[in-house]
């Protein structure tokens, strides 16, 4: 079947996400049109494709144990020089959803990895480009400021293009039945009594 790379993560919703992924461009960031605005909580992880059921069986039990939190944006921050990166900071929401990752990674569940750095939520604006555009996102928006009710996460898949898609949203606090489960249940045949 062969493998896919996904990764799992907060979408930021609309207007702030179309909002900042209009800035990140601005800014030179090539890759602002391939990635929809988010906080991570699984990054890009190679999977073979005869797993996603698990996966997705997984992420439904992580949403229906969560519950719906605040998210808040506030300022800017960087990894430089470790990494090329500026990002808004997750200035409330932040716990939660470092706890929603380590789930999501939980060891004993299907997409357990380690990571190359220590979890940090945060929303990146901006990615390997020139020193003097990570400045400029970095100035542009230390006054940026944005908030929303968290009610859930997605999966995503990158695709041959580079272009980032979701496949699925998990609401928080609902056990949603898998496509694939819903359609066997469809199909069963009742037991006669």
């Amino acid at each position: 079947m062969g493998t896919v790379t996904i990764g799992v993560s907060i979408a930021v919703p609309e207007p702030h996400g179309s909002e900042l992924q209009e800035l990140r461009a601005g800014f030179g960031d090539a890759a602002a049109r391939c990635i929809p605005t988010h906080v991570t909580l699984l990054p890009p992880t190679e999977v073979e494709s005869a797993d996603l059921p698990a996966i997705d069986a997984h992420l439904v039990a992580v949403a229906a144990a969560g519950r719906p939190f605040p998210m808040r944006l506030a300022g800017t921050g960087t990894f430089r020089p470790l990494s090329p990166v500026v990002y808004v900071k997750v200035v409330e929401g932040a716990e939660a959803c470092s706890r929603l990752q380590r789930q999501v990674r939980d060891p004993s569940g299907p997409v357990a990895r380690e990571l190359q750095f220590p979890y940090h939520p945060h929303v990146t604006v901006a990615h390997g480009i020139d020193d003097a555009a990570m400045d400029r996102a970095y100035e542009e928006l230390a006054d940026y400021a944005a908030e929303w009710p968290c009610t859930g996460f997605a999966l995503y898949e990158q695709g041959a293009d580079g272009v980032w898609r979701k496949l699925r949203e998990f609401p928080f606090g609902s056990a949603v039945v898998p496509p694939q489960a819903a359609a066997r249940a469809e199909n069963a045949t009742l037991p006669t009594l």
